[in-house]
């Protein structure tokens, strides 16, 4: 949000600076019922701890592959900025068998054993709930993720032109990033603080990412995250867009 942020992480501490009781993101799953709203404080919270844990209990280093087979939902966010606080390089839906650390959802465990490094399962549980036991070979997050720090400082400054994401076979760099989610806001409909994004789009794409994250980071604005639409009854998704006071709705192309 200020013109001297040069990487991901720098959006979310200077959005923190400026209104940390705003909404950030608000996330919903029309298969479960779920509603979860995340102020930035909130969040950043959530993103301290998770590097925390990325930097002193797993011991990643800048320049190292986290692998994310991760849906579009509110804790994948988390990841994706925890990553860019401690610069390593987020993979989204990457190769496990090149990733130094693999984090999956419940539905690609079997893939993401090909990892022969750390591996973090996470249950997308409502409320960041845990697995009623940990898949084999796995360290669940939401067991070990609320140990940790509430307040984050990297060993070593991020280098803003250093590989910071890698979506659909694309490598970006923090500044990268940053740059190209101010230059699609307008195009997004954000418009600057206030402005509030819907989004049901993957985070496999760029598109999806920059609906779902940068481009409200970026602008001052917020996100309404939702997965599973398909299962939302006729009429909710437009009672949602009004009673979350949605400005604009993320329309994206397959791949960007």
């Amino acid at each position: 949000m200020n013109a001297t942020d040069r990487t991901p992480a720098d959006l979310l501490g200077s959005a923190l600076a400026a209104d940390p009781g705003r909404p950030l993101v608000t996330f919903y799953d029309d298969a479960t019922g779920e509603r979860v709203e995340l102020s930035v404080a909130t969040f950043a919270n959530w993103v301290a701890k998770t590097a925390n844990l990325l930097q002193d209990e797993l011991s990643v280093e800048p320049g190292d592959r986290v692998a994310l087979l991760l849906p579009a939902h509110w804790q994948t966010a988390v990841w994706l900025l925890a990553c860019a606080s401690v610069g390593v390089v987020a993979d989204v839906s990457g190769d496990a068998r090149a990733a130094d650390v693999v984090v999956s959802g419940p539905d690609r465990l079997e893939e993401a054993r090909a990892c022969s490094g750390v591996r973090i399962a996470m249950a997308l549980r409502p409320l960041g709930g845990r697995f009623p036991q940990a898949p084999e070979g796995f360290t669940d997050y939401a067991v070990e993720v609320p140990g940790q720090g509430d307040r984050f400082v990297p060993y070593a400054p991020v280098d803003p032109e250093g590989p910071a994401l890698i979506v659909a076979g694309r490598e970006f760099s923090g500044a990268e990033v940053v740059e190209r989610a101010r230059a699609e806001a307008t195009a997004l409909g954000l418009t600057g603080p206030g402005s509030r994004i819907l989004s049901a789009l993957p985070y496999d794409t760029w598109d999806g990412l920059n609906a779902g994250l940068y481009g409200p980071l970026t602008t001052g604005g917020s996100v309404v995250l939702c997965r599973h639409t398909e299962q939302a009854g006729e009429g909710v998704l437009d009672k949602r867009v009004e009673s979350e006071r949605v400005t604009t709705i993320a329309r994206g192309t397959a791949g960007r």
